[in-house]
């Protein structure tokens, strides 16, 4: 099964109705130019501005607009997101990103949620949500920068730090088992798993587009150079450094949880592109028929009958 992302067709503009009933007009589409709020305080060379470059053409491609999408982060390098981009967004607590982005979905179904987070904030802090998340298939898309490193505390060792890694807090080198966080997100059953790096634009914005159109839980673990404090940690998947970008073989069946787990237990570099990819009912539409079901037996009365009703059952 071919696992190369197909991006949507641009979907038409809707119009808008001028306060003087005149006839409508096309909103025009919102450029990088609108959509950037703040100058990037990231350290030069880092892997999360060309992520957020991309965030922006994503918005541009599809034709969205300001209050059609929503940006959460949690707390790290990358989770400064929300504060560079012209939309609705939150900075939230330290690896709470997820649980709130959560009911921000389940509300908000016709938003666009997209959650940005780090190695750190994701799989450490927050990887209990991470798990949670994924086993509930909320619809979002959760794009992980990670950089193998703690940066904004100034280099300290990451859940995804590789052993033997040395830092301020393994001055001898880690000695612990970095996580797998491809194997994490399949086995706590995510319905989308991809990789990526932001060495490779074009691919990243692909699989962003893929995630963005699946109807569920969408991961994506790409890989983001810290250039301050572990250079060089992903050359080995840069060409343009001497090393190799192996996509997905083409007949990876995406459906297929064992080959999705085999793929994504290869030796450092991987393979890059859709893991997995299936269809399972979402966290959203489970909610949502809760709600319907529980609408039918009060149809047709008022509020302060509904609460009337409530009350008398609680005498």
């Amino acid at each position: 099964m071919n696992t190369t992302a197909t991006a949507a067709a641009t979907p038409a503009v809707p119009p808008t109705a001028p306060a003087d009933g005149s006839a409508t007009e096309p909103r025009k589409p919102v450029t990088k130019k609108e959509l950037a709020a703040d100058n990037p305080t990231w350290c030069p060379g880092c892997g999360d501005f060309s992520v957020l470059a991309l965030y922006f053409k994503l918005i541009e491609k599809r034709g969205l607009r300001h209050e059609d999408v929503v940006t959460v982060s949690g707390i790290g390098c990358s989770s400064r997101f929300p504060y560079f981009v012209q939309a609705h967004g939150a900075h939230f607590i330290h690896g709470r990103a997820l649980p709130f982005a959560t009911g921000l979905s389940l509300s908000r179904p016709d938003l666009h949620v997209f959650v940005f987070s780090g190695d750190g904030d994701a799989f450490s802090i927050g990887g209990n949500h991470f798990t949670h998340t994924a086993r509930k298939n909320v619809k979002l898309t959760f794009v992980v920068m990670d950089n193998e490193v703690y940066g904004l505390t100034k280099k300290q060792t990451s859940p995804t730090s590789r052993t033997g890694f040395k830092s301020k807090t393994d001055i001898w080198g880690s000695r612990d088992r970095p996580i797998n966080p491809l194997k994490q997100a399949i086995a706590a059953g995510a319905t989308f798993v991809a990789r990526s790096s932001h060495t490779n634009p074009n691919h990243l914005l692909q699989m962003m587009e893929a995630a963005m159109d699946h109807d569920g839980f969408s991961f994506i673990h790409c890989l983001s150079e810290c250039v301050e404090f572990y250079p060089g940690a992903f050359d080995a998947s840069n060409p343009r450094k001497g090393g190799q970008f192996p996509l997905v073989p083409a007949d990876h069946d995406v459906t297929d949880e064992l080959a999705a787990y085999r793929l994504a237990g290869l030796p450092f570099p991987g393979c890059f592109g859709i893991l997995h990819r299936v269809q399972r009912p979402t966290k959203n539409a489970a909610e949502a028929k809760i709600n319907a079901d529980a609408q039918t037996h009060v149809e047709g009365l008022a509020g302060w009958q509904i609460l009337a009703r409530t009350f008398d059952r609680m005498k």
